[in-house]
């Protein structure tokens, strides 16, 4: 149902004139006042006032198409929307040259600005503590690895976190999805790190539609969180992909745009593996053998209907004017899960191109130069400065950002402020077996994995990871597994340093590390410089006290500090005297009441 707008206009000069009385003028102030409630009384009918998690696609994508309410004007801070997708390859988009049919992801790029020389962190942790943090690895301590469900570990506290400076600036902070920055103490969680609202997973991976997780023989446990208590009223059983959706549409219905700026983080499960989805996005992809890249290419079509639904939302309830779309992926593809990212090199979990260029774009309405391309540097830490300057926030100079404020450098074309990236430097990585001092000319040991650009030049240290370029036709109804094309690279060449100019060679083929020896030494020292910043790593042992059987079956907190166990421990304690001491009153009243009914008989 479509509402007639509201006419404010005075009569066009060629009208007739009429008397005063019958003059096309607006209704006084308290008529409009009435008029606008009484279309707001009718809305309720059409627009359920509370939207549920549980809605069907069709009923609430049929409403969304309603027209929403535009009666208030804007408020001056954008709203945010921050859509972080998991394990999306490179070409795994349609405007890059995709068989998958993503028209909806390629429309919002193409209206906006695609980051087409943007980079992210080649795992899941490292990406999602930088964009909440603007800080290096090396700079949060988390430069290895991943932070697993076993380990007591989190990003740092003392590390102020984006939605913290967000909601210091007046927004309303919301999260819906997966968090993957550890939880072992309650002080690690979501909505105790600067959100208001969290529905989503702890993990870095789990069932789409059971929502459990295993992290070995006898370590499972469920992974659906609601604020800080485990979901089992609202699970349901539904495909993540699209509960966290509704879950995201449901915040939109709820908040009022016009009284407070919003900020929401989804981050996607999908297209992490394990490779689920429902059947019927399948459909369209009977021409592809693999089964994996079959299945893949069906989950990317279901997020891509998912951020339709979202942008339907955001124009239905009045959000869209007046908000900043980012899209990114967290981290290249995995071809053994069915990702591409030819025609880059390598995958997920390595430092090629294929693993740290990431698919991004921008789409707002207030954006300066839409349906453009960004070619300048971004990087994930530039989210941090970027959104707090344009929410109206303040950088405090203490943080020791790494990240940029990249806005004019998206929005109008400008340069870009970043002109280098420290990928990382992991010092536990030494598995080089040809790395020494003496090929990092005595300023650098090439055993240690490390990775920099600098302008157009790119210097690799270590074992970078998996190095193959995979072409699409590698996708055949063999397993990926076991099979070679005549691409593979091994490592039994004994290098252990690179050096690319990225710009000239995007596919990393020509490495020019023996051609200009000064250019590596000059990013050695850099890394060297880069180096002394650096804090201790944070990657502690296996807590078996992480076992979700030790907490109802739940993946969750578990630690406590020397001074919470012995709070406990005195609580414990008193309880047992008070229920001691009160056993004792019993026992001497009833005694009492024993020898006065003897008495009296």
């Amino acid at each position: 149902m479509l509402l007639a707008p509201v006419h404010t206009t005075e009569p066009e000069l060629h009208a007739p004139l009429l008397p005063p009385s019958h003059a096309h003028r607006p209704p006084p102030l308290k008529i409009r006042i009435g008029l606008k409630m009484f279309l707001t009384f009718l809305l309720s009918f059409i627009v359920p006032p509370v939207w549920s998690v549980h809605m069907s696609w069709e009923n609430w994508r049929s409403a969304l198409r309603n027209g929403g309410d535009e009666f208030e004007p804007p408020i001056s801070q954008p709203h945010i929307v921050f859509i972080l997708v998991d394990d999306q390859g490179f070409r795994d988009v349609g405007y890059h040259g995709s068989e998958i049919k993503t028209p909806n992801l390629d429309r919002l790029a193409a209206q906006g600005v695609k980051l087409e020389n943007y980079y992210v962190q080649p795992l899941c942790s490292p990406s999602r503590s930088q964009l909440m943090t603007g800080r290096y690895q090396i700079h949060t301590g988390l430069q290895h690895s991943i932070i697993r469900a076993t380990q007591p570990n989190c990003l740092p506290l003392e590390n102020i976190t984006l939605p913290q400076k967000l909601k210091e600036a007046g927004y309303s902070t919301h999260m819906v999805g997966k968090w993957h920055l550890g939880f072992y103490k309650r002080g690690c969680l979501p909505t105790q790190r600067g959100f208001d609202t969290f529905f989503g997973s702890l993990l870095g991976s789990g069932d789409y539609y059971s929502h459990y997780k295993c992290e070995g023989p006898g370590m499972c446990g469920y992974d659906l969180y609601e604020g800080e208590e485990a979901a089992w009223e609202q699970d349901r059983g539904l495909y993540s992909t699209v509960m966290f959706t509704r879950k995201a549409v449901s915040i939109l219905a709820n908040h009022d745009p016009h009284k407070q700026p919003l900020f929401l983080y989804l981050a996607y499960q999908a297209v992490h593996s394990p490779l689920q989805v429902p059947a019927r996005y399948l459909e369209r992809y009977k021409g592809i053998p693999n089964p994996h890249r079959r299945k893949y290419a069906a989950m990317v079509s279901c997020l891509d209907e998912a951020i339709h639904n979202l942008t339907l939302a955001l124009k239905h309830f009045g959000y869209y004017d007046n908000t900043v779309i980012v899209y990114s992926t967290d981290n290249g593809g995995q071809p053994l899960a069915g990702g591409s990212n030819w025609p880059l090199r390598g995958s997920k979990a390595t430092y090629w191109e294929g693993g740290i260029r990431g698919v991004g774009f921008v789409h707002s309405p207030l954006l300066v130069k839409k349906g453009s391309k960004c070619l300048t540097l971004v990087h994930i830490t530039d989210w941090f400065p970027t959104l707090v300057t344009l929410g109206g926030g303040t950088l405090d100079e203490d943080q020791n950002l790494d990240g940029y404020d990249v806005w004019e450098a998206i929005s109008e074309g400008r340069p870009s402020p970043r002109l280098d990236i420290l990928h990382n430097i992991d010092p536990i990585y030494i598995k080089a077996k040809n790395g020494s001092w003496k090929a990092g000319y005595g300023l650098w040991n090439t055993a240690v994995q490390a990775a920099l650009r600098v302008g157009h030049w790119k210097l690799l240290t270590g074992v970078p990871g998996y190095s193959d370029w995979v072409p699409p036709q590698t996708f055949s109804n063999q397993r990926l597994t076991t099979r070679h094309h005549n691409e593979r690279v091994r490592w039994d060449r004994g290098k252990s340093i690179w050096l690319f100019n990225i710009t000239a060679d995007p596919y990393e083929r020509v490495d020019l590390s023996q051609q200009y020896p000064h250019i590596v030494k000059k990013m050695l020292m850099r890394l060297v410089q880069y180096n002394k910043t650096a804090v201790p790593v944070r990657y502690p042992a296996k807590d078996l006290r992480s076992n979700p059987q030790y907490n109802g079956g739940v993946w969750g907190p578990w630690y406590k500090d020397e001074k919470q166990e012995r709070n406990e421990e005195e609580e414990r304690y008193n309880n047992l005297l008070t229920n001691h001491l009160g056993k004792r009153r019993w026992k001497n009243k009833s005694r009492n009441i024993k020898l006065k009914r003897k008495a009296e008989h």
